[in-house]
């Protein structure tokens, strides 16, 4: 896989500690100043400190209810009533290297679409050549690419009646993007379905 695949991969925070001696003040600096930042530190003060774990979200932030099968619900933060959720996937190259997220909500009755999708790809995709989504080897299913930003690309995919059953009783689904610097090849994601009835039936509707 080469540097396309690892576009999305998330960065590590790293945490470094002071050495455990410091430089001499030069000539001015008084003895007592000197010895003061010569001396070794403690190992109190080479010690770090937990962060709260169970810190309460803030309202309107995002958080993770829950996990069912490879689905995450992903809610906003509310001061009262129900919280908005969508249902959440990363997908990895196969090696754990991050490339594309999937969100997925539904929508009002009474439209064509049963419910909606938002997918983000790495921004050196082929835009022309479209992104095509397959359930357990049925026909492909291509949609048009909506817009790039620094994020990525995003693709806004609207989903029938037809495309949620097929979802439901599906095992895992194909998704496949094209690199622009390398437009013979393909990069073939696999969207897990395990969990997808459950976690649909606790998707909120969109607001229109």
């Amino acid at each position: 896989m080469n540097k396309f695949s690892t576009a999305l991969t998330l960065c590590a925070a790293l945490a470094v500690f002071a050495p455990a001696a410091v430089f001499a003040q030069t000539a001015t600096t008084t003895e007592t100043e000197a010895t003061a930042e010569t001396a070794t530190p403690s190992v109190q003060d080479q010690l770090s400190f937990a962060d709260e774990a169970d810190k309460p979200t803030e309202v309107g932030q995002p958080y993770t209810r829950e996990t069912i099968g490879a689905w995450e619900m992903r809610c906003i933060k509310a001061a009262e009533g129900e919280e908005p959720c969508q249902m959440y996937q990363l997908l990895d190259d196969g090696r754990g290297a991050p490339v594309a997220e999937v969100s997925l909500f539904r929508l009002p009755a009474g439209g064509k679409a049963t419910a909606g999708a938002t997918v983000i790809v790495p921004l050196e995709t082929a835009l022309p050549a479209q992104f095509t989504v397959q359930v357990d080897g049925e026909k492909a299913r291509r949609y048009p690419y909506a817009f790039c930003n620094p994020v990525g690309c995003y693709v806004r995919l609207g989903l029938t009646d037809a495309d949620i059953a097929a979802f439901k009783r599906g095992k895992e689904a194909k998704m496949t993007i094209v690199p622009a610097l390398a437009p013979d090849q393909k990069v073939e994601l696999t969207l897990s379905l395990e969990g997808f009835t459950a976690s649909y039936d606790k998707v909120s509707v969109l607001d229109q």
